[in-house]
């Protein structure tokens, strides 16, 4: 490095922050982790406790219920398949994972997407800040997740949920920020105030725009899910990973068609909320 220019100290900087964050509060992540630990395992095992059979039924009724038919059936013969393969642990897993990431996701990124709609130097402080995330290379936020919460299932929901955040805020944004003016002006004559106003008719105006970024969520949180096997997740990222250092190709392609298969149900589930929703408008 030529002398005239000096390195900035970017790396340094980072790890310094880390590790006062992890000396200094370590009573919060180790406070966090039990939870999530807790209720990792709570989902995990309620959805075991289950004959295959009867929880596949289940899912079934709830594909039929929030989407219709076909996905109930796509379902049912989905999971059929990766019970056949020997993965149904797995499976479950890595539901749960995907489940409390996006609940954690969608619980934070609304609130903010909604402030970026409302208060444009929060929109100007809030963009910036996603498209950083999102061109982040995804291995990158496991590096943070380790020194924080170790190896396991609490890291891999750590760094899915900074990952999957993005379009839960970004959509939220834009879906209220598309309602018509001429609405909000008529609104605003029969003196609806900020609160009425966002509650009674920019969010379910904004509903289908907001199920298509909680869609991408979903979406995302699995892919990453699917990465943090590198730091202990199990579930069929794990079984995929186990493959990998193996040298067993079929295994490896078997556990990936699970992650399509639950990826395929969910997109369709949550697709087919977000059209119901619009035609209901």
């Amino acid at each position: 490095m030529n002398a005239a220019f000096p390195e900035i100290p970017i790396g340094e900087s980072v790890e310094a922050a880390i590790d006062y964050l992890t000396l200094h509060f370590a009573f919060v992540t180790r406070a966090i982790s039990h939870f999530l630990d807790t209720g990792i395992d709570a989902l995990v095992d309620g959805m075991l406790f289950l004959p295959p059979w009867a929880l596949i039924l289940i899912l079934a009724g709830l594909a039929w219920w929030l989407g219709n038919r076909r996905v109930a059936i796509g379902t049912v013969l989905g999971f059929l398949l990766i019970w056949n393969m020997d993965l149904w642990h797995p499976t479950v897993s890595t539901i749960a994972l995907v489940l409390i990431s996006t609940l954690i996701a969608v619980l934070i990124g609304l609130p903010i997407g909604i402030l970026a709609a409302i208060f444009s130097p929060v929109n100007r402080i809030t963009m910036p800040v996603l498209d950083f995330m999102q061109t982040m290379p995804a291995f990158v936020y496991l590096i943070p997740a380790i020194p924080f919460f170790g190896l396991g299932p609490v890291s891999a929901i750590f760094s899915t949920v900074i990952f999957a955040m993005p379009p839960a805020i970004r959509l939220t944004a834009l879906g209220i920020q598309q309602v018509p003016k001429e609405l909000v002006e008529a609104a605003d004559a029969f003196g609806a105030n900020r609160m009425q106003k966002l509650v009674k008719l920019q969010i379910p105006l904004a509903t289908p725009t907001i199920m298509a970024g909680i869609n991408q969520t979903i979406m995302l949180a699995l892919s990453m899910v699917v990465i943090a096997a590198m730091i202990g997740a199990k579930g069929l990222g794990g079984e995929v990973w186990r493959a990998i250092q193996r040298l067993e190709p079929g295994k490896g392609f078997e556990a990936g068609l699970g992650v399509v298969i639950v990826a395929m149900v969910l997109d369709r589930i949550t697709q087919k909320l977000g059209a119901r929703r619009k035609a209901a408008e």
